[in-house]
This record gives C-alpha cells, structure tokens and sequence, in this order.
C-alpha cells in the first residue's frame, strides 16, 4: 500500500511540474522489479484520460522517459499492451505527438516486441504522422524507430512490400537538418542493400535522395555535434552508388553536374561516378559512355584544378574497368573495344601536334584507360606505341624527345601491372629493337633532363621479364658505367645509381662481368682534373673514386655481386690507413655509408646477410682493434680508424646489420662480440696476431683508443631484436657501469651510458631488473654529490650526469615506474652551478629521436605518446620551478622547457598553449640563443592556427621579435623573421596599428650580410606592406 502511494505521489508530482526527476527513480523500480510499467499506467489513469492535452501530455512523457530508461526489463505482455496504447496514442492532439514517439523509440529497442507489432506501429506512423511538421529532434525519433526496427525485424518489415519504402519517402521528403539526413541516408541505403522492395518507386526514392546532391553544407563553428561535410557527402555517395536501378538517373545528373562552375560539384560527381562503376556494367553505362567521355575529357584538358583532373583520370579508370569485368556477348559489340576507339580518336593526334601543347593530358588520358586492365592496355599499348616511336625520331629538339620518352616508360610501367600466362610473349618484344635504340640515343645525349629520363627508362624496360637480351643488358651497363664515371653532371650520376640498383637486382651477372672490374679499376687509378675547352670539368680523381664506392654499394642487390664488391670495398678502407692526401677520413666515412646501403640490401636475403655477418663485422672489428692497440706512445700515427667520427660510422653498419632480426645468426655472433670486449677472446677477428691485447674494460690502464670502441659493442648490442638475450648481461652492465663513471675520455663514458640504456631499455621487466637499477641509482646519487672527495671533480660529476640522462631516456620510453624520479634529479640539477646548462641541454635527449641508439630502427621498447606523457608529468614541474628559480637560473628552466614544447605535436602544444604562452614570450627575452631559436619554432605554428589566443599578446610579440630581427645569431634572425610574416595571419584590426612601425623596422634586415636572412624580410615586409590593401 505504501508502495503504492508512493507510485501515486511521484506521478503527481511529475504531472503537475514539481518534479521532473521523478522518471529515473520509476525506471529504477521497473529494473528493480519493485513496480511494472503497467502499474505506472494504471497510476498514469487519470492523467491519460483528462480532457485536458496538457496533462495528458505530461503523463505521456513521465511513461516515455521510465520506458527509455528501463525497456530492456519489460516483459512481452507488457510490450504488446504499452505498443497498441501508443498506437492509438498517435492520434491524439498533436502536443502528445512528441512523447507518443520516444514511447514507441523505446519500444523499438525492445528484443521482446512481438509479432506484427512492426508493421502495425509503421504503418500507424506513415499514416497519422506528418513527419516533416515536427521539430527536428521529434523528426530524429522517427528515423530511429524505422532504424531500430529495420535492424531487428526485417522480414515483417519486408511484409509490407513497396508500402514500407513509399512509407519512407513520405516520412524523408523535405528533410532539411543535417543530423536527421545522416540517418535517413543510412536507412536509404540500408533498404537499398538489404534488398527491401522498390516496387514502382525506384525514380522516386532516387529523387527524395538525388535532391540533396551535392551537398552544399558549412557546418557552424564550434558545432557540439560535430558533423562534417564530409560524412554527408559520403553517407549520400553510398546511397546514390547502391544500386544500378539507379543508373538511368544518377549519370543524367553526373553529367549535368560535371557542366557546373563550382569545383566541388565537379569533384564530388566524379568520386560518384567512379565508386557507382564498382557496381555498373555494359548495360547500365552504354547510353551514356559518350557524354561521360566527352566531360572528362574536357575536365582534363581544360581545368585549372590538379584535384579535378585527378578525379577526372581515376572516374576514367574506373568506367574502363567497369567495361572490362562486363561479359562480352557474342552477337553484340565489344563495348570496351568501342569505348577505348574513342579515347584514342581524341588523344592520338594530340601526340602528333608539333606545338606538343596537350600532349601530357591525352598521355594521362590514356594512361588512365590503359590502367583499367590487361586488354585495355594491350589495346592501347599496340596503337600508341608506334605513333610515339615516330614522334620522338621525328623531333630533334632534347624536351620534345623528353616528353615523348616520359609518356613511353609511364605506358612501359603499366605491363608490368598484369600477369601474363608463361606461354604469351610480352606485348613490348615487337618493339623491342627501337626501344632500345631509342633509350641507348637518350643517354648518349647531351641534355640532362633526356639523360636522367632514358636512366629511369632503362631501368623499367629492363625489370621486363624477357624482353632484353643478354647483349642488349652488357650495353646498358656499358652505358650505366659510362654515366657514373664520366657524366659530370651529379643527377646523370645519382639517376644511373638507381637504375644500376634496379637492374643488378635481375640481371646480376652483367654488373659481375662489366661493371664491378670497372669500378675496381678505377678505385686503383689516380686521376689528375682535367678541363677541355668549352667542356664542363670531368669529375676529379676523388670524385670518381667517391663514385665508384657509391656504385659499388648501389648494385650489391644479389648475394653473387655482394660476394664481390664487399671485399673490394673493406680493402679499400684497410688502404686508406696508409693514405697522406687528407681527406681518407671523409673517404672511410663514405665507405661506411655505403657498407651500410649493403646492409640495408641483404636483409631478408638469407645468403647475402648471412655474408655480410661474416665479412663485414669481424673485419671492422678487427680493424678498429688492430689500430687501438698500437703503442700510444709510440711513433706511428695512430691514423683514421681512430676518430670519433669513423669509430661512429663503424658503428652505423653494425648497428644496421645486427638490427635485421635473424634470430639465430645474430645471437651466434652476438657472443662472440661479447667475449671479445669482456674477456679478449679475438678468435673471431680475421687477423687476431695482435701486438697488445684487447682490454677495453681494463680500467683505468686501458688507453682510450681502446675504451672508445664501446662504441661498436653498443653498435652491436643495442641493436638487437628485444627476443634476443644478449650473453652475460649483468656483467656486462657491471663494467659498463664502471667505465662510464671513471673514464675521462668523453666519447668512451658517453657512449657507455649509450650502451647501458639501450641494454635496460630492453631488459625483462621484474625483480633483477629492479636490483639492476638500484645500484646504478646508488652509483648516481653517490656520483653526482658535491663536496665528497675525488667525486666532486667537475668532469666526474659530468659523467655520471650523461649517465644517468641516457638511462631516464631509456625507462622514460618505456614508461617504467622509476623514470618520474630520474627526471625529478634531473630537474634538480637544472640549479646545480656545474651541470644546470648540461641539465636543460639534456631535455633535448629525452624528447628528441637519437640516431644510433633507442630508436624504432634498433627495436627499442618505445611506448605511444610518450612525449605527451613526459610534458604532462614534467611541464608544471618545470613551471614551478621557473618561478622559484633565481634570475641566474631562470634560463636553464626556459631551455629545458622550450625543448619539451618543441617535441610535442602541433595538436597538443595549442591544448596547452593559455597556460604557458606568458612562458615563452619570457623566454624569448632569454639571452640563450638555443632558448630563443626553440622558442621561436614553438610560436610559429602557434600564430599560424590559434590566431585568437596570440592576438591578445600582440604588442609584446611585435617588440620582442623585432628585437630577435638584430640578433647575432642567423638562425635566430630567420626563425624570427618567419614569426613576424605569420604575425600577419592575426586579425587585421588587431595588427594593423603597428604597420608603419614594422615596415620601418624590417627596413634593416633587407641590408642583412646573409642572403637567407634577407629572403626572408623580403616575404615578411612585403605581406606587411599588403595589410588593408584590397583583396589581401
């Protein structure tokens, strides 16, 4: 009883306005089985049956929202008995209307809805409603009940026949908001594929949908429901597109609409007609193909839009694919046959034109044709072949015969797209002969543009499979070399590389034969420069030296030429040990390079990797060692293998040859690498007659040239895929660990902590890890304390810094618990007189992407958005500490700050951007031109997109960056000058004040010493100058 009345008192109160919340406490009770729905009606009695439509209004609604809320708990009986009341409710006063609907939205998502319920609630709906009378959230419910009850009760839908879709049209006919036409769209192409009857009303449903094309829709800023012009185009495309009954309407209007002035209209008809010939054939395209061809063919030829011609040549392609899948009957015309007959008509006498002016178009034309299939591009293959042929003989002049040679490797190419069966001979073989010497003229010309474009043609014509033969291939290498030793145009060089790269890799016996001699020849040659009159200088001998090791590891494709010019290679590196000209360490260096490019090549080829391993891995050890063991004391020249730089690019080629991710192979060499650094095991080196042994952890005795080949160790361990252990891991870490907190050479120690981050990075997760990184916490937190004996030493305290900066980069990347507290040191030292410079400086390590370590290449363990973690954590901590910071310290926050800002995507930096812009214009004031420069790349994207924001600080933007316009440093005066010439992107009310005074102030750097600083105030005074002038 007291239930009861308490069921009474809440729908009172609720029909007489006192509370409205009283539906969630009902619905409540209906999921709690403390009350049904059909009590809440038998409460509701008298408010539904008062005279009065307002208060029946109100009762309708307290129902609706307790059965939107709770419909999942309603039984059947109580769905069949609620549903027919609704109903009936339909006729009511047309205030109810709204209420009456989200009572049957809620019942339409009921899965105990019974039988023939469906139909009669549609049918009631398509009856007694007007639907496009109702408000526009009223409107959306309706679609959501037809939605609901198309995805659970299809077949009784599909009872009613063609009824349910003229029903439909009836409902969408004059649908104007953009969030009901995405659902009504959906429903129409829903009905279209789910095969519901049209019966008679195909044109009509065209029409109610057709009306909307295309659509023309700028939705309002800052719209809360986020529908983008976009989603409608799409949603009405794949109406529109559904189906091919569809077809006698939909290319009348494409047509039409290609006929417009507006590009978008342009655009979005031909995306239509591409994506409707994925479903249309011969039959539904035929009447039309003549209209069609004629407006693309005008688009291309025509139009000032790159976006319309690419539309124009892909909707091309498809209506040639569409004809290709078409079945050809044997009594009827080939329609593909007929359709490309007509696409040549009108391109081939625009290849013949001597003006050439339509040339590219009517090449792209066909093109797009020839791309739709194998028969098609036979056919149009077979005719334009000849006629280009002819054309380039016939034209003298280099550009005429570079166009024409352009538009023959783009229909070369397009064979290669289709299979053959073995026994069909290649379409190219009956022109086989004049290709060749068509291509073979063009790289013996003197234009370069004809030269580079005959390379690329060489390279094409070779990948086809047998059409050259084994003379014709010799004659291309013999021109190949020709171009690489001899050409002194560098493109001609760079061009015939890549050629030489793609060819070997199919025909490698040619490159053994001609060109690897060649290139060794001239390694072992010495060459004076020599200019004849009137010729361009000939590469001197350094240059053709520098481009015979390039082209030596250009055409290392296949396992039997990396067997021959690997070796050429490494005893040209061992040579350059004795060389005097100076410049070797550039030489080794390019050496490197190119050992790396063979590297590159070998991976997923079993025998050339498995070579490469061991060649070239033990032989730049052996190498390396071999030097740093020498006496340091002694006479001889320690040499070029000693240098930094070289140790670096040894390291790049191993570092590329262990990253490849053979498992096996490289957890074999890796133990013999291993033991070698821990133990001096040189069994593995080529030459192992050393005359000092190999101790590079023999600290402190061990001279550097010996402790700075860690480098190579972390070049190799650091690369390794993470299901590789590396071999006694923990005693390596050991000696790691103290080799980087006692050694003094900079290179050794630095790359020691290298090394130690990229092991932890990848180490396994748990207890040993743990203890792993409290004693090297303890090492740190003991290294880095002022005023405790030897440590104190500035370059000890530097040490253990770079230590433990590599090691937060590497927990920092994979989000380990301890990276928070390695940063907080780090952010501590940023006070420290010694190491508060090195300690911004280091910010720039821990966002910033490293080369030779912890970096995707060498499968280091890197978590997603791991730079907006890192500035989410540390930035108000950086904040903080500026502000408490003293004037003398200021700087180091602002640097470590900047360098934050700087990594973080553009998307972010303006979610962030109210709270730390009083920063950065703070920053610009910094007398640290590293602080400045960062800054300056944080601001310009900034006055590009939140122009809002930065307007209102434009007073203290103009004075700072016309004072960064004088600064010494050049990049500073560019990356300012750059922000000034954005600054015109603000509001011009907001700008325009300080016109006159900015163009008197860039007056200066027009006179700048620097050409690049002077391009620059030239784009940015002039784009002043412009401000309030019409039309700008």
């Amino acid at each position: 009883m007291a239930a009861d009345m308490r069921l009474l008192g809440l729908v009172e109160e609720f029909v007489s306005g006192l509370q409205d919340g009283a539906a969630k406490d009902l619905a409540t009770g209906v999921i709690d089985g403390k009350c049904t729905a059909l009590e809440i009606v038998e409460a509701l009695g008298k408010c539904l049956t008062n005279s009065e439509p307002r208060i029946r209004s109100r009762g309708i609604q307290l129902l609706s929202q307790v059965l939107l809320l709770s419909y999942s708990s309603l039984k059947q009986r109580e769905v069949e008995a609620l549903a027919i009341f609704y109903i009936d409710r339909l006729k009511d006063h047309y205030i109810i209307t709204p209420y009456v609907l989200q009572g049957l939205k809620a019942l339409s998502m009921s899965s105990v809805l019974p039988e023939g319920l469906a139909v009669t609630m549609l049918k009631a709906l398509f009856q007694e409603v007007h639907v496009q009378s109702l408000m526009q959230s009223d409107r959306h419910s309706v679609y959501t009940i037809i939605s609901n009850l198309m995805d659970t009760r299809e077949q009784e839908l599909k009872s009613l026949a063609a009824d349910f879709t003229f029903g439909f049209i009836q409902a969408m006919d004059g649908e104007k908001d953009p969030r009901n036409l995405l659902m009504a769209f959906q429903i129409s192409r829903d009905i279209i594929v789910n095969n519901y009857e049209l019966g008679n009303f195909v044109e009509e449903f065209f029409e109610i949908t057709s009306c909307y094309f295309p659509i023309d829709f700028t939705p309002p800023p800052n719209d809360p429901h986020g529908i983008s012009q976009e989603e409608l185009v799409l949603s009405l495309r794949s109406v529109l597109t559904a189906t091919p009954r569809f077809a006698e309407f939909l290319l009348p209007l494409l047509i039409e609409k290609l006929d417009s002035d507006v590009q978008s209209a342009k655009v979005d008809s031909l995306r239509t007609l591409t994506t409707c010939c994925r479903n249309y054939r011969k039959k539904e395209l035929k009447e039309f193909l003549p209209a069609l061809w004629h407006s693309i063919r005008r688009e291309v030829f025509q139009t000032a839009s790159e976006k319309v011609e690419a539309e124009g040549l892909a909707a091309l392609q498809a209506l040639s694919t569409s004809l290709s899948k078409s079945v050809i009957d044997s009594d009827a015309e080939d329609s593909l046959d007929a359709f490309l007959n007509n696409v040549l008509q009108d391109c081939k006498h625009h290849l013949c034109e001597p003006d050439m002016k339509l040339v590219w178009p009517s090449a792209k034309l066909l093109q797009a044709a020839a791309s739709a299939s194998y028969r098609a591009c036979s056919k149009i293959n077979s005719c334009i072949f000849p006629l280009l042929l002819e054309q380039f003989n016939k034209h003298k002049q280099s550009s005429q015969r570079w166009t024409i040679l352009g538009i023959l490797k783009i229909f070369i190419k397009l064979i290669q797209k289709w299979d053959r069966d073995e026994e069909d001979e290649n379409p190219l073989c009956a022109f086989k002969d004049q290709l060749c010497v068509l291509v073979f003229s063009a790289l013996t010309d003197s234009s370069v543009q004809l030269q580079m474009v005959g390379t690329s043609t060489l390279a094409v014509l070779a990948s086809q499979q047998d059409l050259l033969s084994s003379s014709d291939i010799e004659l291309s290498v013999d021109h190949l070399n020709r171009l690489i030793l001899q050409e002194a145009d560098p493109q001609v060089c760079a061009a015939a590389l890549e050629a030489s790269t793609i060819i070997s890799a199919i025909q490698p016996s040619a490159f053994i034969t001609k060109m690897v001699p060649a290139l060794m020849q001239d390694l072992n040659t010495e060459r004076m420069e020599v200019k004849d009159d009137g010729e361009p200088l000939a590469p001197s001998g350094n240059a053709l030296h520098q481009r015979s090791i390039q082209a030596l590891a250009a055409i290392s494709t296949h396992p039997s030429i990396v067997k021959r010019t690997v070796p050429v290679l490494l005893q040209h590196l061992t040579n350059l040990q004795k060389g005097t000209s100076g410049n070797e360490s550039d030489m080794a260096i390019l050496i490197c390079q190119s050992l790396q490019l063979v590297a590159e090549h070998c991976r997923g080829a079993e025998e050339s990797s498995q070579y490469f391993h061991q060649m070239v891995v033990p032989c730049l050890l052996g190498l390396a060692i071999q030097t740093a063991v020498q006496d340091c004391a002694s006479e001889i020249r320690l040499g070029i293998l000693c240098e930094e730089q070289v140790i670096t690019a040894f390291g790049t080629v191993i570092s590329t040859a262990y990253s490849d991710g053979e498992t096996e192979r490289a957890s074999r060499t890796i133990s013999q690498i291993v033991a070698l650094y821990l133990d001096g095991d040189v069994s593995s080196l080529p030459e192992n007659n050393l005359c000092r042994k190999f101790q590079p952890f023999q600290s402190p005795d061990s001279p550097w040239p010996q402790t700075q080949l860690i480098a190579l160790l972390q070049a190799a361990v650091c690369s390794l895929p993470k299901n590789i252990i590396v071999p006694q891991q923990e005693r390596l870490l050991e000696r790691l660990m103290e080799l980087a907190c006692t050694s003094d050479h900079r290179f050794t120690y630095t790359s020691a902590a290298k090394c130690i981050a990229g092991l932890i990075n990848k180490y396994p997760a748990g207890e040993q890890l743990d203890s792993v990184l409290q004693d090297v916490l303890k090492k740190i937190d003991s290294g880095l304390e002022r005023n405790a004996g030897v440590c104190a030493q500035a370059t000890s305290r530097t040490r253990v810094f770079t230590l433990l900066l590599w090691l937060t980069k590497s927990l920092v990347l994979r989000y380990h618990s301890l990276a928070a507290t390695l940063t907080d040191k780090l952010i501590q030292l940023l006070t420290d007189p010694e190491l508060g410079t090195e300690a911004a400086d280091g910010f720039s390590v821990l966002v910033s992407d490293s080369s030779d370590v912890l970096n995707k290449a060498t499968h280091a363990d890197i978590r997603i958005m791991y730079r907006q973690r890192f500035f989410t954590e540390n930035v108000p901590k950086l904040v903080q500490g500026f502000h408490s910071a003293s004037e003398d310290n200021k700087s180091n926050y602002l640097k470590a700050l900047s360098h934050v800002l700087n990594s973080l995507p553009k998307q972010v930096l303006m979610t962030e951007l109210p709270s730390l812009l009083t920063l950065l214009l703070e920053a610009l004031s910094c007398s640290d031109q590293v602080v400045q420069l960062s800054t300056l790349g944080c601001l310009h994207p900034l006055l590009l997109d939140a122009t809002q924001t930065m307007s209102l600080h434009v007073d203290t933007l103009v004075n700072k960056l016309l004072n960064l316009t004088s600064s010494p440093a050049m990049k500073v005066r560019i990356a300012s000058l750059q922000c000034m010439h954005a600054l015109t992107k603000l509001p011009p009310h907001v700008i325009l004040p300080h016109k006159p005074r900015v163009i008197q102030a860039l007056a200066k750097p027009l006179d700048d010493k620097k050409r690049l600083v002077r391009k620059e105030a030239v784009r940015a005074r002039g784009e002043w100058f412009l401000l309030g002038s019409p039309g700008s």
